[in-house]
């Protein structure tokens, strides 16, 4: 007998493991434990044996019913808790979508630029944001005595370098590394010791473009500008150029474009344009030919080259595209600012 108990004993304790509800489980329960189970009426019988028997058949009986209950209460137990967590889980309800990353508006109106800019021929080149006074002043025609070198101008850091006040320090590397013709783009961050105000920044964006060949003239820049202007912003888009001066072009002109936030009108519900100021017009960049000494310094004949540059800002043109007043929300990090944005 005591074989066939311990056969019984497997029997159950695998259905029991083997039961994916607690229907079953119960079924299980009344059928190896229930008052009309077989190891019910063996335990019942224990008396009616021999009596070497008894005490042989009474512990392997005893043994099957507590592995068997034991089995029983874990199993329960298990179900129950897969139950729980299934009816936390409401499986008709529809499904949350991830969150899908998207480029900063920055970084989208820069890839904007630069895709225009290269159907006009112009190719990317990088450098560093940490430079000499070389090629951030020197091989850019701006003197020691200039103000732009002035500490109330430029940061500088205690090994001598500095933080690149433009990204004009590529051009240069670039113009050093190939000869002529040029047609080149620098894009990334530039530093001044700014006032930060709603339209200036310490830290801001520029792209810069360079463009060297026989017969280059300031109508080529002009030309340039402009269908950079209605490409990005709209065919309704004005350009402005004013005179100017920097050490490194001649002649030397800022280009404006028309002010969108407002539609050029200067003001907004009664209010000053922040952003204009109330000119209708927003200063974009400078520009010009490039000067004669800029080619000395990098070995270009002057003579029988020509050339023009340009820089935009790059945080200027995402103000006006995306209609923002204020330079500041680019740099905070406000995930609340950035997902207004589409991909």
């Amino acid at each position: 007998m005591v074989p066939d108990i311990d056969q019984l004993r497997q029997d159950a304790v695998g259905a029991v493991a083997a039961a994916d509800d607690l229907k079953v489980l119960e079924e299980l329960r009344v059928q190896y434990t229930g008052r009309r189970s077989e190891l019910r009426q063996i335990l019942g019988s224990i008396g009616d044996l021999p009596a070497d028997q008894r005490r042989q058949v009474g512990q392997a009986a005893g043994k099957a019913q507590k592995e068997i209950e034991a089995a029983l209460g874990e199993r329960q137990q298990a179900l129950e808790q897969q139950q729980e967590a299934g009816d936390a889980l409401d499986v008709t309800l529809p499904g949350r979508l991830p969150r899908v990353g998207q480029p900063h508006p920055l970084s989208a109106t820069a890839d904007e630029l630069v895709n225009a800019l290269r159907y006009m021929g112009f190719t990317v080149a990088d450098g560093p944001d940490v430079d000499d006074e070389y090629h951030n002043f020197d091989a850019l025609n701006t003197p020691a005595d200039h103000p732009a070198r002035d500490l109330q101008d430029t940061f500088y850091l205690t090994d001598g370098s500095l933080l690149r006040t433009q990204t004009s320090t590529v051009q240069i590397r670039v113009m050093e590394s190939q000869p002529p013709p040029v047609r080149v783009l620098s894009v990334g961050r530039v530093y001044r010791n700014e006032t930060v105000d709603a339209t200036h920044h310490m830290i801001f964006h520029q792209i810069e473009g360079l463009c060297v060949d026989e017969g280059v003239s300031l109508a080529d820049l002009k030309g340039t500008l402009t269908a950079l202007a209605r490409r990005v912003l709209g065919e309704q888009t004005q350009i402005r150029i004013r005179p100017h001066f920097f050490p490194f072009t001649e002649p030397s002109v800022e280009y404006d474009f028309s002010c969108s936030i407002c539609g050029q009108r200067g003001e907004l519900a009664g209010t000053r344009c922040r952003v204009c100021k109330g000119t209708g017009w927003i200063e974009i960049g400078g520009a010009g030919m490039v000067d004669p000494n800029v080619f000395h310094s990098v070995g270009y004949d002057d003579e029988r080259f020509s050339g023009f540059a340009f820089g935009i800002g790059i945080d200027r043109i995402a103000m006006i595209h995306h209609g923002i007043d204020d330079i500041r929300l680019f740099l905070e990090s406000d995930m609340r600012f950035t997902r207004q944005f589409p991909s």
